[in-house]
């Protein structure tokens, strides 16, 4: 395979395809005729879109499996809980699509208006958007190459019709490639509050979000911190703890740590979260006093205090 040069100049660099670590370099040809450093019209489209978007919430992981999209389904589920607040869940993993079968709108299709698409409402301020929407049976593979995928992302945050939204959660594939840097890349003009990081508090998995704090901060995404997923499991008849997955280098905690970020709280298993999933039903309604329940809702909390924060912040820079 071959790999960008380590000390690539960038595509919008006046020495880009003219520097010494470009020879030899594929894109040579394309960066030095400038058509790598045309910006893309649909940033302009898409910042003139999120005008109606007060904030935009990135769910990251380094490692599939985690409970990413579970944790960007009842984040959207625990946010809309209040009647008068509007939430928009955008699934943009393109290859794996589980939000609609989370969500409970299996089957459900998307409407096209003079607006652009009509998203699937779970409720009145509820609006969710998928490829698997787009899929005539939730059994199709969806076999694309970077560009095509990158052009469906543009679709979703360019048409969609999401109106007056106060959360929009992008739900992403793990990893830290094509989907990711679009996403990053069509919201920059718009502003991305924020990505959480879900991982498990195993070193397989925290290995994998090291490379994605990495990603967030080499493109300058802000991390509003990381969620520990099915951190230990409570006995709910003894209510006694065991270690499923052994945090057996110190779990998100001191991972946190040393890298300078915060982490916002451990969600711990409960066999409920996977049956709700599977049934398309709020975790969070079902099971209220579960300590997963309480952990979520913690959570929830310090997300929606940091994006008051940022936006409090924005206005402050708008102002001076």
């Amino acid at each position: 395979m071959e790999e960008v040069p380590h000390d690539c100049p960038g595509a919008d660099s006046a020495q880009a395809g003219r520097g010494a670590s470009c020879q030899g370099c594929p894109n040579q040809r394309l960066c030095a005729s400038g058509a790598g450093a045309t910006p893309d019209p649909a940033i302009e489209e898409i910042k003139e879109k999120m005008k109606t978007v007060k904030h935009k919430i990135l769910v990251l992981s380094g490692k599939g499996g985690v409970g990413k999209s579970t944790f960007s389904a009842h984040l959207a589920h625990g946010l809309a809980e209040d009647e008068n607040t509007q939430i928009a869940l955008l699934d943009i993993d393109i290859c794996g699509p589980s939000i609609p079968k989370i969500m409970g709108l299996e089957g459900e299709q998307v409407h096209q208006s003079g607006s652009g698409w009509s998203p699937v409402y779970m409720e009145d301020n509820l609006g969710v958007m998928s490829v698997g929407f787009l899929l005539s049976s939730p059994d199709d593979a969806v076999i694309w190459r970077g560009p095509k995928k990158n052009g469906m992302i543009k679709q979703f945050l360019r048409d969609v019709d999401w109106g007056e939204v106060d959360y929009l959660i992008v739900d992403t594939p793990p990893g830290t490639s094509d989907e990711h840097l679009s996403v990053v890349q069509y919201l920059a003009a718009a502003h991305i509050d924020g990505a959480v990081i879900i991982t498990t508090p195993q070193e397989v998995s925290l290995q994998d979000v090291r490379k994605e704090i990495n990603f967030c901060r080499k493109v300058k995404l802000p991390i509003i911190g990381v969620v520990e997923n099915m951190s230990g499991f409570i006995c709910p008849k003894c209510k006694k703890e065991s270690q499923i997955f052994p945090p057996t280098t110190g779990g998100a905690e001191l991972m946190c740590k040393d890298l300078e970020v915060p982490l916002l709280g451990r969600v711990p298993l409960d066999p409920v979260i996977g049956k709700n999933c599977d049934k398309g039903q709020s975790f969070l309604i079902d099971a209220p006093d579960s300590p997963a329940t309480l952990a979520y809702r913690s959570i929830i909390q310090k997300i929606q205090e940091f994006c008051s924060l940022h936006q409090s912040e924005e206005e402050n820079l708008i102002s001076s």
